[in-house]
């Protein structure tokens, strides 16, 4: 996170995990939102457009510091995002780092109904696909809970990320 211009390291004691595998849980709602395909998903298209979509709230970590690191992160192969479209344009998305088979989640947002989470389910999809490990969401949220998140003590995360690292 950004502090005044500086980059701070924090470290939750109970973190935030996605499960990819059937402990993933679809709502209800959104499966039929799916059915529908209402966006096209692209990936690292608008990396840039993404973070700056994240930023926009009255309150954000993401200051022009954090931008800057995650677009050279980006550039280099090891920051993502996931994009949903349509024919108004960029309607939400997320993006995160990649390390290992562990994909680090930032931030997401949305313009228009369900977009963040159409998002954050392609990523599963994805993650799935390339044999990922480990969603680390940093915080949980009753939000990230209706996808089966949950919280992990600090040891058991240090020692699923290390086994997902290596």
């Amino acid at each position: 996170m950004a502090e005044e211009g500086e980059i701070v390291w924090v470290e939750p004691r109970m973190r935030g995990l996605i499960p990819l595998d059937e402990g993933f849980h679809i709502p209800t709602g959104l499966k039929k939102a799916l059915r529908k395909k209402p966006f096209e998903i692209r990936f690292d298209t608008a990396f840039r457009e993404v973070m700056e979509g994240c930023a926009e709230r009255e309150e954000t970590w993401i200051d022009e510091v954090i931008l800057k690191s995650y677009c050279y992160l980006h550039e280099r192969g090891h920051a993502h995002s996931v994009e949903c479209w349509d024919e108004e344009g960029l309607q939400g998305g997320l993006y995160g780092v990649a390390i290992g088979k562990v994909f680090f989640g930032e931030s997401m947002f949305s313009r228009k109904t369900d977009a963040s989470k159409i998002a954050l389910v392609a990523l599963v999809e994805r993650l799935r696909e390339k044999n990922f490990r480990l969603l680390d969401t940093q915080w949980m949220t009753d939000h990230l809970r209706t996808f089966g998140g949950v919280e992990v003590p600090q040891e058991r995360y240090l020692k699923l990320l290390k086994a997902a690292i290596s």
